[in-house]
Parts: structure tokens; sequence; C-alpha cells
């Protein structure tokens, strides 16, 4: 498989996953999340993948200061609802990293590993996102500002002229050059992330 290279370069997410130690699916469950892997999951690399990626990064983060995230022991919750804007998107990288889902989600075991109902959408907090630990009620709220790190002027042309099938060639790899350009940008310039997202 073939994909922009600072796919790499992007900072991965570490994890405990105690469902996947338990079933012996990864060995000592240390789970590692990678940007390519949200990519997968999305289908795509833009902005709003990037953000919801650095989002869950961050707010992980700010929640596990001195120990390692437990994937499925935390609630996420959007402001908005799931079928508006670009929230479905977001939402379906941040609980595939926290390992958590609504109530179509895994039930679990003997009563434990539930990864269902953890996931709500249409939610009363001052920010976009929230991911709240579910032993400890820490919480962290977040939102994402992808207009610091603005498009290219030609992005919109180009994409015009792909839409319309009108683009020769050399537009196409230029159009997908430049909109990676912003994406890797968003996601290596570590020193932009306290402006692109916003921690409450």
């Amino acid at each position: 498989m073939t994909y922009p290279a600072f796919f790499d370069e992007v900072e991965s997410i570490l994890l405990y996953d105690p469902l996947a130690d338990f079933l012996g699916a990864i060995e000592s469950g240390v789970t590692e999340i990678n940007y390519v892997d949200v990519v997968k999951l999305a289908g795509h690399s833009c902005p709003t993948v990037a953000g919801a990626y650095l989002m869950a990064k961050v707010g992980l983060e700010r929640i596990y200061i001195d120990a390692m995230p437990i994937r499925g022991e935390m609630k996420v919750y959007v402001k908005g609802a799931k079928s508006e804007g670009v929230n479905g998107v977001i939402a379906n990288v941040i609980s595939y990293i926290c390992g958590v889902g609504d109530e179509g989600g895994f039930k679990g075991i003997g009563g434990k590993y539930s990864r269902a109902n953890k996931l709500f959408f249409n939610a009363d907090i001052p920010k976009e996102i929230r991911i709240e630990r579910t032993d400890t009620g820490q919480k962290v709220d977040l939102s994402y500002h992808p207009e610091v790190v603005p498009p290219n002027p030609r992005v919109n042309e180009l994409m015009q002229k792909l839409l319309t099938q009108r683009a020769t060639i050399d537009e196409r790899k230029e159009f997908q050059r430049l909109w990676q350009e912003r994406v890797a940008k968003i996601l290596l310039s570590k020193e932009l992330w306290n402006e692109l997202v916003e921690v409450g």
C-alpha cells in the first residue's frame, strides 16, 4: 500500500487495551494507533480526519498525564447531532481511537470490557468534543480550529476541475499534493497544536 510519506512521521497514540489483552489479540494489550490507521477507517486523509486524530491525542494526554490511556474505559461526547456537518467523521475517528461505541458497540464479557453506550451525540458540553475517563471521571473538552492552517488558494479551483472531469493528470496530482500538504502541516507542526486544538 502506497501513501504519502508524512503519514509515518505523525506521532502515534499508545493505549492499553484490556479486552485485546484478555483475548490474546495483542500481546500485553499495548496498542499503537497511527495516523494511517484512521485514514483506513475514514477512507481518506483530510483536515477533519487529521483534526479528530489530533483532538484524541491531545485530549488523552491531558487526562492520562502519568499513565497510559486505557482503551474502552472512557466516554466520548459530541456537542452536535450525528448527521450534522462532519460530526460523524470526527466521532468515528475519536471513538475508534478510544475504543468505544454507541448502543451498537461491543457489550462486554461477564460484565467486563464493555464498549457500548460510551459514545454520545447532542451533548450539553461547552466545546465540540469531550473525552472522559470512566475510572476517575477526569474529563477534557476540545474544539478544533482548522482555519489556523488555511488551504492553498488553488485547491478549490483544482477540486472543481476534478469534480467536473476537466482536470489534466498534472492538475490532479497538484490538487492531491496541495491537499495533503495542508494535512501534513496540521499534524507535523507541533508548535501550532495549541492553536489548532483549543482545550477547556
